[in-house]
């Protein structure tokens, strides 16, 4: 049986070694691929084998396909979008591409999700992912078929777009946006059409556009789950209800967040892997179809914590307060998943009634309920 090398699209020219595959795994590769032929066949030509193999769900049913897509992650310093990297890593992995996540350099790297790294089994380097230079000297000879961006904040800090474009002539170009940026004003839950301001991230978003990649944006709300790199949205209710304080919650409390697990948010991001041209030039709001409001956030960590729930309702145009005196919004702001669902046919797998019993104890075993904290704003508003 003979079968080419090009007729498989295997890249036999630099980048080549970008995918790590010595020529025994591509005769390996090749020999389950033939297997696949009839028996009866004693010569399979590249028409024949065009026919049988015509799709690329079909050649990832294979070993050679493994070494087919390699995906780069840029993942940010830190914060509400701090682990999506390690999680779409682990990810992209467990669907056999062959990853790099390039971390920043201004991550401090004992904290979590970036002391972890170790635990995943893909290249990790680190640069200053605003400097364009020094970033595509650490992929120098490299070569993806996908990028997720979870670096960029404005068209000065997206680093990688015309080369992706250009040289790599990727099949998906994702970037992790955010969805604060959509008006207040809109229809709750808002869906993608929805108006948006006039923020660093839809300017990224029309710049993709114009460099005329296959991009997708995702829009991720408020973020907890393993790894996590910023705990404030969960802890705020935990701080309060373990110490037997009230939680002073604006509006009638009533208002409903989408809270979502960071695995999920990275699962819809890999979706797009076998998803390519569904999903190219599309934004997704990324959250869970499981909202929940502040008052039933409170009442659930409450339960779980083993205390009673006290929560107090204010006015918050009455009080002058600091920057980050709530965790979310005072006015409702939530997303709809429902186009990802039908579009890329994800589902979130995690739920925050299962998930707060796990995070409570690890609240508990860091320490935090013995932390030391002042409730300069809260008294504020209790008087």
């Amino acid at each position: 049986w003979t079968l080419s090398l090009f007729d498989l699209n295997i890249q036999t020219q630099p980048p080549f070694p970008r995918y790590s595959m010595s020529w025994t795994s591509v005769a390996a590769s090749a020999a389950v691929l033939l297997a696949s032929c009839s028996q009866t066949d004693a010569f399979v030509t590249p028409a024949a084998f065009s026919g049988r193999m015509s799709s690329r769900a079909a050649a990832r049913a294979t070993p050679l396909a493994v070494y087919m897509d390699a995906a780069l992650i840029l993942q940010n310093k830190g914060g509400g979008h701090g682990e999506i990297g390690f999680h779409m890593a682990k990810q992209l992995k467990d669907k056999g591409l062959d990853v790099v996540l390039m971390q920043d350099s201004a991550a401090k790297m004992d904290k979590n999700p970036f002391n972890s790294y170790g635990d995943l089994g893909v290249e990790v380097v680190t640069a200053d992912l605003s400097n364009k230079d020094e970033v595509q000297s650490k992929i120098a000879g490299k070569s993806f078929t996908h990028v997720f961006d979870n670096f960029a904040k404005d068209v000065g800090t997206c680093t990688l777009g015309e080369i992706a474009k250009n040289t790599w002539g990727v099949k998906s170009y994702v970037y992790v946006s955010s969805g604060g940026m959509y008006e207040a004003s809109n229809p709750q839950p808002m869906k993608e059409d929805g108006a948006t301001k006039a923020t660093g991230q839809r300017s990224v978003e029309e710049h993709l556009e114009g460099l005329g990649l296959p991009w997708t944006s995702f829009r991720p709300q408020y973020i907890y789950g393993p790894k996590t790199n910023k705990r404030d949205y969960l802890d705020w209710f935990i701080d309060r209800i373990v110490r037997g304080r009230a939680c002073p919650l604006p509006g009638d409390g009533k208002q409903l967040a989408s809270v979502t697990n960071c695995e999920d948010v990275a699962s819809m991001m890999t979706s797009v892997v076998g998803n390519e041209a569904a999903a190219a030039k599309q934004v997704f709001n990324c959250g869970t179809d499981d909202l929940i409001s502040y008052e039933e956030l409170c009442n659930m960590v409450a339960k779980v914590a083993g205390k009673e729930a006290k929560t107090v309702t204010y006015d918050p145009s009455n009080f002058d307060l600091p920057k980050g005196s709530f965790p979310f919004r005072n006015t409702e702001f939530a997303v709809t998943p429902d186009k990802a669902k039908q579009v890329l046919g994800w589902s979130p797998k995690n739920k925050l009634s299962s998930d707060l019993p796990w995070y409570y104890q690890q609240y508990v075993d860091a320490g935090l309920d013995k932390k030391d904290i002042k409730f300069e704003a809260d008294d504020k508003i209790l008087g």
